[in-house]
């Protein structure tokens, strides 16, 4: 009689902290390969009623102000990145479980896949909100602050702590609609994909599902983008409401002053980063779970 085979073995899930550490690791490796593009979009962002292309506002920015100005407030998103993309990460490992578990689903799912990254970029947009306020300040061609601390003082002074929060309902919706753009466009990639037979062959599809899917979180939320920018970089005067205030009546206000062409207002530089940002950020996530997994040996393996 012949024997049966042995079940295959199903490696357990890394613990919290192994999660936390790939995400922060990727997140730091995608913004310090691609920053430059991100004071670019905040800038054309900024400018209101103007039209200046990617390639005119970059040559504006190293001829008039040095080429280290692509670089300034890096320090904010550096600091943000690490928790910002770990959060990211873990949370959509929580919510996926969560989800699957309330649906008595044992396998992901493309609408599961949607409300999980839907709710993972919901989480994350509450730890961003003060770093992209800083990131904002620093990067408009105006500012004058020395660095982020001098940016936290003056808000603070200014608005009170609360001020820190400012535009956090729009980053709340930028956030839910990139990370379920995000996550719901790699479920599907990854489905017609060809299954990789070696492990370079995994981390090519995990580079290509996430530059489809970094392009297509970008082409939904870069209105809400739009409208953060804008929310953040304003100075709030007291007893004045501001022009732009709530995420979806800003949009109708851009959209009937500008044209509906001024919400997608820097999304060149936006998508050329995130694009393959995103590709890049999967690819680490994936390489260093990897890596992890193989170090600690079974049953993660």
């Amino acid at each position: 009689m012949a024997s049966s085979a042995p079940p295959a073995h199903k490696p357990k899930p890394l613990p919290f902290i192994y999660q936390f550490t790939a995400g922060a690791i990727a997140g730091v490796s995608e913004i310090l390969c691609f920053y430059p593009l991100d004071v670019v979009k905040t800038r054309v962002q900024l400018d209101v009623g103007k039209s200046d292309g990617m390639v005119t506002v970059l040559r504006k920015i190293v001829a008039e102000e040095g080429f280290g100005r692509l670089y300034r407030g890096l320090a904010a998103p550096l600091m943000l990145e690490a928790p910002k993309r770990a959060v990211k990460f873990a949370a959509n490992d929580f919510w996926g479980k969560m989800y699957m578990n309330l649906a008595g689903e044992s396998k992901m799912s493309q609408s599961l896949s949607i409300a999980t990254g839907m709710s993972a970029g919901a989480t994350e947009s509450f730890v961003v909100v003060p770093f992209e306020l800083v990131k904002i300040k620093l990067q408009d061609k105006k500012s004058t602050f020395k660095g982020p601390l001098d940016v936290v003082k003056y808000v603070v002074r200014k608005d009170g702590v609360l001020g820190l929060y400012a535009g956090l309902e729009a980053t709340f919706w930028r956030h839910v609609w990139w990370n379920g753009g995000y996550f719901g466009s790699i479920f599907t990639v990854r489905a017609q994909m060809p299954k990789a037979e070696t492990y370079s062959g995994q981390l090519l599809n995990n580079f290509i599902s996430g530059s489809i899917g970094g392009f297509i979180g970008t082409v939904i939320n870069t209105p809400f983008d739009v409208v953060k920018s804008r929310i953040q970089g304003a100075e709030r005067i007291p007893g004045v409401a501001p022009k732009y205030n709530w995420t979806y009546p800003s949009l109708a206000i851009i959209a009937k002053e500008e044209g509906a062409a001024a919400l997608y207002k820097g999304f060149v530089p936006k998508v050329l980063r995130l694009a393959p940002g995103g590709g890049v950020l999967l690819l680490v996530v994936e390489a260093t779970l990897n890596a992890f997994a193989k170090a600690l040996g079974p049953p993660y393996i």
